[in-house]
């Protein structure tokens, strides 16, 4: 295994008004699998990576915006395995010295080609990736953020992990993680919390199960154990207050548990204001810490 999910360890959280009540708080620390390729990332990659070995293609091409932390990911994966990588970046305006996101993925070999926030809607269109097979030949094609059957399945595997649990929290972007999680849990709750505004996860997460040949019975179905808490975005993505900045802080300080200002300081924000409630009580709770931390070094 090029990286070694093994590090990713159970944290447990100290604080006696949940031990009060009787819960349990983990977090799994896949944040810690590696600097680069953290938290879901490695997960999400690691059967695209095996099934792209498997085909006759020379490159792997994905898609993210200006903070992508799935570019980056991918970037490392394909330098360490001497995979030429392509980079369709939003953004006509950017370049590879905009941010240290993109400046890492540069020197780490990724081409990266910017395009137009109209021309990156298309990215989910198959005519549009034939116009970029014509452009970059013999490119493997990753969705953004891993967005597959492939990177679902590597997400599933994760619940082998975990110890019996009641509930399970997760951040949300592309749906593949929180859809790989679903796939593995066995009369659980999975909570998601989405990152984006007025983002529709069950419509993305039955969308990305339809494309991978699930049948619509079996969508809903799985569907039923999901909990969606879509208010903890703090005005959007990427957007942050000063309140999820003094939440970041204290997490730090209180339990030595260090949160990324996109994804997982929102979706714990949003763990630690439902376990408030009462149904709560006398439960064992998971945190899928997901990564994203590299701007934060």
């Amino acid at each position: 295994m090029l990286f070694d999910t093994r590090k990713s360890i159970l944290q447990e959280i100290r604080d006696e008004e949940l031990s009060a009540r009787g819960i349990r708080l983990l977090v799994k620390r896949d944040d810690l699998i590696h600097p680069e390729v953290s938290g879901n990332k490695w997960r999400k990659l690691r059967y695209i990576v095996e099934h792209f070995k498997q085909s006759r293609n020379e490159r792997m091409l994905t898609f993210g915006g200006a903070y992508s932390n799935h570019l980056l990911a991918t970037a490392s994966v394909c330098h360490q395995l001497k995979i030429p990588a392509i980079g369709i970046v939003r953004g006509e305006e950017l370049s590879a010295k905009a941010n240290p996101v993109l400046t890492r993925c540069r020197e780490l070999g990724m081409h990266l080609h910017f395009v137009t926030r109209d021309e990156y809607a298309l990215r989910g269109m198959k005519e549009y990736h034939e116009e970029l097979i014509l452009e970059f030949p013999n490119s493997y094609i990753v969705p953004e953020g891993g967005a597959n059957y492939y990177g679902m399945i590597g997400c599933q595997e994760l619940i082998n992990e975990l110890p019996a649990f009641d509930h399970l929290f997760v951040a949300q972007g592309t749906a593949a993680t929180s859809c790989g999680l679903l796939l593995g849990i066995h009369a659980q709750q999975l909570h998601v919390v989405p990152s984006i505004k007025q983002y529709d996860s069950k419509k993305e997460m039955s969308l990305l199960f339809s494309k991978s040949g699930f049948e619509m019975d079996l969508i809903e179905e799985l569907l039923n154990s999901v909990c969606v808490h879509g208010d903890y975005h703090f005005g959007g993505y990427a957007k942050v207050t000063d309140e999820l900045i003094d939440f970041i802080d204290d997490c730090e300080k209180k339990y030595q548990l260090p949160l990324d200002k996109v994804y997982t300081s929102k979706a714990f924000y949003g763990l630690m204001q439902e376990i408030k409630q009462p149904t709560y009580n006398h439960s064992t709770i998971v945190f899928l810490h997901t990564g994203g931390l590299f701007l934060s070094h």
